[in-house]
C-alpha cells in the first residue's frame, strides 16, 4: 500500500518563529502531525516536515509518495541536486544537519516526491498550512538547535 505524506513549512519574518506541518494517507488511515520553532527558517520547515513524516513510519521499505509545495525540497531530490552536494561535502550549503538527517529516511523506504502549488486549493496541501501556522503561533516555542547554533556563529 502506498503511503502519502503531505507537506507543508512555515516561518514568520524567516527567520522567525516556524512550524512545519504533515498529513499521513495510507488507505482508510489518516494522521497528522505538527511541531513549531521559536526561530527558524522556512526552508528548515519544509524540510523537517518531511523527515519527521517519513520518521513516525513504522515498517521500513514502504512506498511513500511525498507531496510538497516546496521547490526547494522537491527539486533537491528530483534534480539530483542532494546527491551532488553529498559528493561536495555540502560545502556552502545551508540546512546541512537536516539534509544528513533526511538521508536515511530515503534510504530506507521507497520515496517519490512530488511538488504541488502551495495555496491552490489542494485539500491536504492547505492542512498542512494550518497546522505549519498554528504550529508557528505556538507558546513556549523550544529552540531549533541546528538553526540556532549555526545562526550564532
Amino acid at each position: 500500500m502506498q503511503i502519502h505524506l503531505y507537506t507543508d513549512g512555515a516561518a514568520k519574518g524567516n527567520p522567525g518563529p516556524g512550524g512545519y506541518g504533515i498529513v499521513l494517507e495510507a488507505g482508510p488511515h489518516r494522521k497528522e502531525l505538527s511541531g513549531g520553532f521559536r526561530r527558524t527558517t522556512n526552508n528548515r520547515m519544509e524540510l523537517l516536515a518531511v523527515i519527521v513524516g517519513l520518521e513516525a513510519l513504522k515498517n521500513p521499505g514502504q512506498q511513500v509518495r511525498v507531496v510538497s509545495d516546496s521547490k526547494y525540497v522537491v527539486d533537491a531530490i528530483n534534480k539530483g541536486w542532494l546527491r551532488s552536494w553529498i559528493q561536495k561535502g555540502f560545502k556552502g550549503k545551508k540546512n546541512i544537519d537536516l539534509w544528513k538527517r533526511l538521508i536515511p529516511m530515503l534510504q530506507k523506504h521507497q520515496v517519490q516526491f512530488q511538488w504541488v502549488k502551495g495555496h491552490n486549493d489542494h485539500p491536504q496541501n492547505e492542512r498542512c498550512d494550518r497546522l505549519a501556522v498554528a504550529a508557528s503561533e505556538g507558546q513556549g516555542l523550544p529552540i531549533d538547535h541546528g538553526f540556532e547554533n549555526l545562526e550564532g556563529l
